[in-house]
């Protein structure tokens, strides 16, 4: 049986430096994780959140899924989401996506993929929310299209996070959270911020 020794030595290397560089770090980090901020992101594994922004592990509560999706009827999100603002207590949930995304272009060109096809339902309904916008961007520039729709669509999810009842209720009871949404570009690295973070519950007719 494949026991994929070289990921086990790579792990013991790894741990090796980290202690080599501060003895006590696992010490410390195994008595509790207070990060500050909850990451919302794809699951591409060229996003790794802890290192696109340079945190060390424990700074930064992670969750990720395909086109980093908030749905409202996701007990995943939803339960990561209130363990952080409600007991981990974070200042600051960062959705991010990412340039390229290919559940995003899968939604964008309607491909038909299986059961991911009713996940990435949202981001359908956003291609055709914004299918004049679109098709105006995607004439002028080949793939700007699929640029603005990776947008879009962590500004709605991140609008998403908002209107959920544990951030309507951690702001109701004064708690400070805000929501920010970020999205990378896999050919530079950069991060950009794609609008003013949410700071507190949203007008229910926008």
């Amino acid at each position: 049986m494949d026991t994929l020794k070289h990921l086990l030595d790579n792990n013991r290397k790894w741990a090796e430096s980290v202690t080599a560089a501060d003895p006590n770090f696992f010490k410390q980090l195994s008595g509790q994780q207070n990060p500050e901020y909850l990451w919302i992101g794809c699951s591409d594994s060229r996003v790794p959140a802890n290192q696109i922004t340079d945190l060390a592990p424990g700074e930064i509560f992670v969750h990720r899924n395909v086109a980093n999706v908030v749905a409202e009827t996701d007990f995943n999100v939803l339960a990561v989401l209130q363990y952080a603002v409600d007991v981990i207590k974070v200042k600051h949930i960062i959705v991010c996506g990412h340039y390229g995304c290919g559940g995003v272009k899968a939604a964008l060109d309607n491909y038909r993929h299986g059961m991911i096809d009713n996940w990435l339902a949202p981001i359908r309904s956003l291609r055709r929310l914004y299918r004049t916008e679109l098709d105006e961007l995607e004439a002028k520039t080949p793939g700007a299209a699929l640029d603005r729709l990776c947008e879009l669509n962590v500004l709605h999810q991140a609008k998403h996070v908002a209107r959920t009842t544990i951030l309507e209720d951690a702001w109701e009871r004064g708690q400070e959270v805000a929501i920010h949404s970020w999205i990378y570009r896999l050919d530079t690295g950069h991060i950009s911020v794609l609008g003013d973070a949410i700071k507190g519950p949203l007008d229910p007719n926008l």
